[in-house]
């Protein structure tokens, strides 16, 4: 990558940052964000604390799930959130349950579900449905994630291929850890997550997305709760991250932004 057009990028994120922010009060804004968007927040992240003077203490933890870190078990023992990124359907729950604003919500961006394999190894045909079905029944192992993707691989694509019976005993959902870690090290032969978790990911291959047929695509969105101790700082973040500014970190992560347009 060019380093002038970085920074040309960089100064256009903090820009849109000052816009943003108003007269707010420097505040410490907590947020817990899936995976899938951790790429883009990560990049995001510093611009906007510069030019706003908030600081941002973030945890990583999947939508769903029962791992400790998972935001169901972070909400449920009354762990301090301002701002929530996690797949769409999962916080509309939590806005029908009242835990999150309703009128804060702000879908980011839409994340595509990639196949990997370890570095080096021959890549299989995934091209479609058929392709697909014969590189899994061929697979010594096979991983997906705990969250929204691998969730869609075990209960929907499984069946749907007609194979879930004969992959059970080599296909497993992996809980606090990238998949692409576990391909990575040779502990899975195919691997299925967010592209945009799989990306940052070293050692392995992405093959491609899943076919067209098959394409799970999910939303990820941004909520304040409704406890939140910072709410105007906390808005401001997701106003922020809805910004055209913010598009640019967010596809090369590997994922569509969905900006102001998303907004509800």
């Amino acid at each position: 990558m060019q380093r002038r057009p970085f920074l040309l990028r960089a100064a256009a994120f903090v820009c849109a940052a000052w816009a943003l922010a108003g007269a707010a009060q420097a505040a410490e804004i907590r947020v817990v964000s899936s995976g899938g968007f951790a790429a883009a927040f990560r990049a995001l992240a510093p611009a906007f604390e510069q030019a706003t003077g908030h600081t941002l203490v973030t945890g990583w933890g999947p939508s769903m799930g029962q791992t400790v870190d998972a935001v169901p078990a972070r909400l449920a023992r009354g762990e301090p959130i301002d701002v929530l990124i996690m797949v769409g359907d999962a916080l509309g729950h939590l806005v029908e349950q009242g835990t999150v604003d309703a009128d804060s919500r702000a879908d980011l961006a839409r994340s595509a579900i990639g196949v990997v394999v370890r570095a080096g190894a021959p890549r299989p045909d995934i091209g479609s449905a058929d392709a697909l079905r014969r590189a899994l029944l061929a697979a010594g192992s096979i991983a997906y994630s705990d969250s929204a993707s691998g969730v869609y691989i075990e209960r929907e694509m499984l069946p749907r291929l007609g194979i879930a019976e004969q992959v059970a005993g080599r296909a497993r959902m992996i809980p606090a850890e990238p998949v692409g870690a576990v391909v990575a090290r040779g502990d899975a032969e195919i691997g299925f997550q967010q592209i945009s978790e799989l990306r940052p990911i070293p050692g392995i291959d992405l093959v491609g997305p899943l076919p067209p047929e098959l394409q799970r695509v999910t939303v990820f969105s941004a909520g304040v709760l409704a406890r939140s101790r910072e709410p105007d700082a906390a808005r401001a973040l997701i106003r922020f991250l809805t910004s055209p500014a913010a598009a640019g970190a967010i596809v090369d992560s590997g994922m569509e932004p969905m900006g102001a347009a998303g907004r509800n």
